[in-house]
């Protein structure tokens, strides 16, 4: 229902009904509806679930590792590396002679140095998770690179153009709507990668809930597992945030939200049911994004936060349950 409300919302009026005739195969009464649904509001919807799903998913994974709730898939800074990459590309280039008006500067580009940059934080990640034992260690590491790389996003913003600076600020206002179906499917790819990664450390992930300690004694390799969590977690929320840009609390609600409706931590069950709540979310604060018949759109970071906090709120206090 929510990827039906999704699809009939924007800024150009589709009746309900019409959107269901196109869908199941029939014909548009105005022309321009088949191309807008199909070519527009279809690859926005499916962003919207892989986007939601994803970094739902990630936090989840986060959450568990550390057995801290206030985890989320940025403690690590792998979405700050994307943002970093981002930044080098739109606001560092600018600080060489020439490079502002360099036709490579286009949505591809950013996707690309995004995705580099996460990658290289995670590549750091890894090293670092390979030398140490203490997953609180790793976890203030994280935080550490987050803040690393913030600053060097500062300085940049501080040297360069006013033009740049807007559309840095924009990028990271983030978007589920600029996508083309090509990457769309890409990142599809890349969210499914990381979701089967997900899904095989199942067993891992209910054991570490346990401690570690009592993993070890069930057989589990702290460090195979930790690896292999922490790459899934860098390729859902490095892949997201390098093609939808830096979307906050997504994260790091959900999980929460599906713990108190679930009322259990088995992994087998939050794992689905977290991706789907996501992937809910995300449609619903899209709608709420995009104004009634118009063609501007809400920041959509705005949107999930504005949304998603009352919600977690009025479920912990109503519920006053500690959820770990």
């Amino acid at each position: 229902m929510a990827f039906l409300l999704n699809i009939s919302s924007g800024s150009v009026l589709i009746p309900f009904e019409a959107v269901l005739n196109l869908i199941f195969g029939g014909s548009a009464e105005v022309e321009s509806w088949n191309y807008i649904l199909w070519n527009y509001r279809m690859p926005k919807a499916f962003t919207s679930v892989l986007v939601g799903g994803g970094l739902a998913l990630s936090g989840l994974l986060m959450q568990t590792l550390f057995r801290n709730p206030l985890a989320g898939p940025f403690v690590l800074g792998i979405s700050s590396g994307a943002s970093l990459g981002a930044a080098l590309l739109l606001m560092g280039t600018s600080l060489i002679a020439g490079f502002a008006a360099m036709p490579f500067l286009n949505d591809i580009s950013v996707v690309i140095a995004a995705s580099l940059g996460s990658f290289l934080v995670l590549l750091v990640v890894l090293l670092v998770a390979n030398r140490i034992k203490d997953t609180m260690a790793l976890l203030i590491i994280g935080l550490m690179f987050g803040s690393i790389t913030a600053a060097i996003v500062s300085v940049l913003a501080y040297f360069t153009s006013a033009e740049n600076l807007q559309r840095f600020v924009f990028w990271s206002f983030g978007s589920v709507g600029n996508l083309s179906s090509q990457q769309v499917t890409l990142l599809g790819a890349i969210v499914g990668l990381g979701t089967l990664l997900a899904v095989f450390s199942i067993k891992r992930l209910n054991a570490f809930l346990l401690g570690e300690n009592y993993a070890q004694s069930l057989g589990v390799s702290l460090k195979r597992s930790r690896l292999t969590i922490i790459i899934a977690t860098g390729i859902l929320a490095g892949g997201v945030t390098a093609f939808a840009g830096p979307i906050a609390f997504v994260g790091l609600a959900v999980p929460h939200l599906t713990r108190q409706i679930f009322d259990t931590m088995e992994h087998r069950i939050l794992i689905p049911a977290v991706f789907l709540y996501g992937a809910i979310l995300m449609l619903l604060c899209d709608v709420l994004a995009q104004l009634p018949n118009s063609a501007n759109i809400l920041p959509i970071n705005a949107i999930t936060s504005l949304v998603g906090a009352p919600v977690v709120i009025w479920l912990l206090v109503r519920k006053r349950k500690m959820l770990f």
